[in-house]
């Protein structure tokens, strides 16, 4: 297996879950009452699925992020753009193909906010020296 192929490895599998999870019907999950449409466990849950694979996607490219400072701009773009366009389509295809689902903006709006978190761990952790 090729260099590239093994950095696409840890976002493709957290992808592949999110997908799964995703896609599950709505009846797989507990209802849980919520004062406002935009404040629900369902978004902590939008949050840490996206803040992971924000980090796994930056996890493949950890050393060139940790040894090359020119290139830790672009691979957060990078993580940035691939999990929120990711969160989109999911978002998206609740609506269109999967049963029982339905996306909405405010799950959109968490699953970007999970991406800008998991940068701002994996930054955090690899200034801390916990990533090499």
């Amino acid at each position: 297996m090729n260099k590239l192929t093994k950095r696409f490895i840890p976002g493709t599998i957290c992808g592949i879950i999110i997908l799964i999870l995703t896609g599950l019907p709505g009846s797989c999950f507990p209802r849980v009452p919520t004062f406002w449409q935009w404040i629900s466990p369902d978004k902590i849950v939008h949050i840490i699925m996206f803040g992971t694979q924000a980090a796994a996607v930056l996890w493949g490219y950890r050393d060139d992020y940790v040894s090359d400072e020119k290139k830790r701009r672009r691979l957060i773009v990078i993580a940035l753009a691939v999990t929120v366009v990711y969160g989109g389509l999911t978002e998206h295809w609740q609506n269109v193909i999967f049963i029982n689902r339905s996306g909405n903006i405010y799950d959109f709006s968490a699953d970007a906010a999970g991406a800008v978190l998991g940068v701002f761990i994996f930054k955090a952790a690899c200034k801390k020296k916990i990533i090499s």
